[in-house]
């Protein structure tokens, strides 16, 4: 399940939420935005892990290339084991050794067979391999073996058995793993072209905001989103591009902007998306392009900005984040995450998402999307339970820090009672 939501509008609430768009709806508008990036660029392939491959890779070769044998042992005809009835064993002569990258020259005769190691091509002649444990050698010349123990193809590796020459051996679209490589390496590729990179603009607005490092005066608080953002592109295989701090100033909002569609495929902000008076980030978003939706049914991140950028001709997609840090990495995850994957031409990895029961009550009304931050147990049956880390608010980066998964509570869900199952995402390989 890619993205765990309700796929209902959020009416059901009430006040200033009754106008807030479901969860659902704004994946699939955000997706339906999209188009992926056509730049593509060739790569030796020790550094193409994690890439987007551009075109379905087409194998030029059979794999494996010849019949090989799968195991240590005697490469013979299968007849002459069969033609031994009603006799226990059956000797044949050795006609010579094959080993891996060293083929049997010549044709196997009736009567012969010939002493084989794995990964050898199969003799001409041969239809079986017998495993070496099966086998009792008299002599150098001789080996005895069971009668009727041999059918044909009996541990035979058949050429193209893994690929067939002019098979797609891997889709457009995939982010490349360690697997990948090497198979792309069996087909004797050293190169592979892959999508560009996807460059992500970023930047936090907010007069209260300092940098890490920087003194902190009365009434201000360090950015960390910057951070996580930075830790979320590049875990994501994309690059940032990070604009640093902009002031709650439409100039200085609208300049990092320009900047941003200038230099990136996508850009993300932080904080200046609600209502409040100083926040900008909406309003010159709107200026320079289209918001597509500013606000979602769901806690926390309602105040969720979605649009375009187009300046000169050159377009990026916008996100407008919340500035609270939780807020941000879950909008980030939900929303941005499978948009940036998509811009990028891949097949966005698919969150995991598992059924566990609660361990307490979760009070929720229904009309909107809740995540809450969740610890998972294993009991020693193998049932899972989840339990909240403690305080939800926005603003508690520590509650990420000590979650392992998020609990969803869809749009229609009313107040979870304990012993009630619910969906949980997995954090392994996401933080």
């Amino acid at each position: 399940m890619q993205q765990p939501a309700s796929s209902r509008s959020a009416g059901t609430l009430t006040g200033s939420d009754a106008d807030s768009l479901a969860v659902a709806d704004a994946q699939r508008i955000i997706l339906n935005q999209v188009q992926p990036i056509a730049a593509t660029e060739t790569l030796a392939l020790k550094l193409a892990l994690g890439r987007v491959l551009a075109d379905d890779l087409v194998s030029p070769m059979n794999v494996p290339a010849a019949d090989n044998s799968a195991m240590d042992g005697y490469a013979l005809r299968s007849i002459d084991l069969q033609a031994a009835k009603p006799v226990s064993t059956v000797t044949l002569k050795i006609a010579g050794h094959a080993f891996a990258g060293h083929a049997f020259d010549g044709e196997v005769s009736a009567g012969h067979c010939v002493r084989i190691m794995t990964g050898a091509v199969i003799p001409q002649g041969c239809d079986a391999v017998l495993p070496q444990e099966l086998a009792q050698r008299l002599n150098d010349h001789t080996v005895e073996l069971p009668a009727q123990s041999g059918q044909p193809g009996l541990n035979i590796r058949r050429a193209g058995e893994d690929l067939l020459l002019g098979q797609a051996a891997l889709r457009q679209g995939r982010l490349l793993s360690p697997a990948d490589l090497g198979l792309i390496a069996s087909l004797g590729l050293a190169e592979v072209v892959v999508k560009r990179k996807l460059r992500v603009a970023h930047f936090s607005t907010g007069d209260e905001l300092r940098s890490a490092g920087q003194p902190l005066d009365e009434g201000h608080v360090y950015d960390s989103n910057r951070y996580t953002l930075h830790g979320m592109l590049v875990r994501a295989g994309f690059e940032p591009i990070d604009l640093g701090l902009v002031k709650d100033d439409p100039t200085a909002i609208e300049a990092a902007l320009l900047q941003a569609c200038a230099q990136a495929d996508a850009v993300i902000t932080s904080g200046g998306v609600s209502a409040g008076d100083a926040d900008y980030t909406r309003q010159m978003m709107a200026r320079l392009g289209d918001v597509a939706f500013w606000k979602i049914a769901m806690r926390p991140g309602r105040p969720l900005a979605f649009g375009t950028l187009d300046v000169n001709g050159k377009r990026a997609i916008l996100f407008g984040l919340p500035g609270n840090p939780v807020a941000t990495m879950v909008s980030f995850y939900f929303f941005a995450r499978p948009a940036l994957y998509a811009l990028a031409g891949a097949q966005a990895p698919e969150l995991t998402t598992v059924r566990a029961i609660s361990e307490a009550d979760l009070p929720k009304k229904p009309g909107r999307t809740e995540f809450q931050r969740g610890q998972l147990t294993r009991s020693s049956t193998g049932e899972l339970s989840v339990r909240t880390t403690g305080a939800q608010g926005s603003g508690i980066l520590s509650s990420m820090t000590e979650a392992d998964c998020m609990i969803i509570l869809s749009n229609d869900q009313g107040t979870v009672r304990t012993g009630d199952m619910v969906d949980v995402v997995l954090f392994d390989g996401l933080i």
